[in-house]
């Protein structure tokens, strides 16, 4: 939620989509995107595991610490050379999306976080997903919300998306692809964090993103509260889909 500055820690610049750790201002949006990859570390312990988009790399380096290997693939190749140096537990790499470098049946997960709202060729990214999956391998794709991202809105409010989904689109658009036991869930606020919505003005994200409309220096009030959020603020859970924050898909190649 910033403009696109260096980060000195990272070596990324910040685009104000791609969130990376260390930086307190983007404290909140990096945990809600980190919950998500702690959620899935007890499935991939022991797995091959490929991350389609990796950004930063954090996430990459989260599931290395108990994947058999990971490799992580971003279509930009200063991201990819900085995910290379960064983290040497993880292989890395450039590619497309939708034509992945990776032999059929070739790892046991697919992991792809925050990134199908960014593709243009979202069935076809789906379907190299199964491709690459050995079969009874599992994929995770989590995406902003639809209906709570851009509420009332067929077009994304984001720049950055090209379509984003709502929970049933979503479902449906993995089993089109040939995966089956498809399960959504939804990312929510917990008491904590429903607590501060309520102490800054009914929505902790609409106060960050009238400071970055608005150029203006960040309340120390707000500024705290963004820097004590940690993952346990947010719950998963399968309940009320549609006011969910993000939605995570998990299903499994037949």
């Amino acid at each position: 939620m910033r403009d696109a500055v260096a980060d000195q820690g990272a070596g990324l610049p910040l685009t104000g989509e791609r969130t990376v750790p260390g930086i307190v201002e983007e404290n909140y949006w990096f945990r809600r995107h980190e919950v998500i990859y702690r959620a899935l570390l007890p499935r991939c312990t022991g797995a091959v595991v490929l991350e389609a988009g990796c950004g930063e790399g954090y996430g990459a380096g989260l599931l290395a610490e108990g994947a058999a290997a990971v490799l992580a693939l971003d279509y930009d190749p200063a991201t990819a050379a900085h995910v290379a140096r960064r983290y040497p537990g993880v292989g890395s790499a450039r590619a497309n999306l939708v034509a992945l470098p990776v032999r059929d049946g070739g790892c046991d997960a697919v992991v792809s976080l925050q990134v199908i709202e960014h593709l243009w060729e979202q069935e076809r990214f789906l379907r190299e997903c199964h491709r690459v999956l050995r079969p009874g391998g599992a994929l995770f794709v989590s995406t902003p919300n639809r209906i709570t991202f851009s509420p009332g809105r067929d077009t994304p409010l984001n720049p950055f998306h090209t379509r984003e989904l709502a929970a049933a689109e979503l479902a449906g658009l993995v089993r089109d692809a040939g995966f089956a036991g498809v399960e959504v869930l939804g990312l929510h606020h917990g008491p904590r964090l429903r607590a501060l919505d309520a102490r800054h003005g009914g929505s902790i994200v609409g106060a960050q993103v009238a400071v970055a409309v608005g150029g203006t220096d960040w309340p120390p009030a707000l500024l705290g509260d963004v820097s004590s959020v940690t993952c346990a603020d947010f719950e998963l859970t399968a309940d009320d889909l549609d006011a969910s924050l993000d939605l995570v898909a998990v299903a499994v190649r037949p």
